[in-house]
């Protein structure tokens, strides 16, 4: 096996081990303790090794972002397999709710400031693409028209991220929030093939 080929699957190899610690700190400790000195003791490297892959901490926790929107991405696909499309929609919310309950810091750091809006929906594209699609099949099995999808998805999309903030933050609950977060979408969606 050449040597570049090698190196190139220990850098590889690296960058995942970093990842995966920050992920761990972030998800058991918050945003506050994730600092490049502790990603790099937590992986027995030094700091400077955890700057060859990542040029500071905005780009480690921008990473941790997208690694937070795959994850998404993965359930909301999951989700999309549910045969009944009223059922499928309902599900997205109780999901997303849960995937906030799951992963606390994760879904702060994934909403928060600490990553530039611009480069967050970049993170987001995939998953916000992927209710854009649902919430297509649900216009077009109901025969309703949604002037704006993109609108309808950030009504959707907004609406979700309130429920599940007010679920893990404790103020009402995850399980609660889970069933107000399906009766907020079901009241939007029955609003929309009412023409209200």
């Amino acid at each position: 096996m050449p040597s570049s080929t090698r190196r190139a699957r220990e850098r590889a190899s690296t960058r995942e081990r970093i990842i995966e610690a920050a992920l761990r700190v972030l998800e058991t400790e918050g945003a506050a303790a994730l600092t490049i000195r502790r990603i790099a003791a937590d992986v027995e490297y030094t700091a400077p090794v955890v700057y060859q892959h990542f040029a500071n901490k905005d780009a480690l926790v921008l990473e941790l972002v997208a690694h937070g929107y795959g994850l998404m991405l993965a359930e909301l696909k999951r989700v999309a397999e549910e045969p009944d499309i009223d059922r499928r929609m309902l599900r997205v919310a109780s999901e997303y709710v849960r995937f906030a309950r799951e992963h606390p810091y994760l879904f702060e750091a994934m909403n928060g400031t600490e990553v530039d809006a611009d480069e967050r929906r970049r993170a987001a594209e995939p998953a916000i693409d992927v209710l854009k699609e649902l919430l297509t099949t649900w216009s077009d099995a109901h025969g309703v028209v949604l002037a704006d999808r993109a609108e309808a998805c950030e009504i959707v999309w907004g609406t979700l991220y309130g429920m599940a903030s007010i679920g893990y933050l404790g103020t009402v609950g995850t399980e609660r929030a889970q069933r107000l977060a399906e009766q907020a979408l079901g009241a939007i969606l029955l609003g929309w093939r009412t023409g209200g």
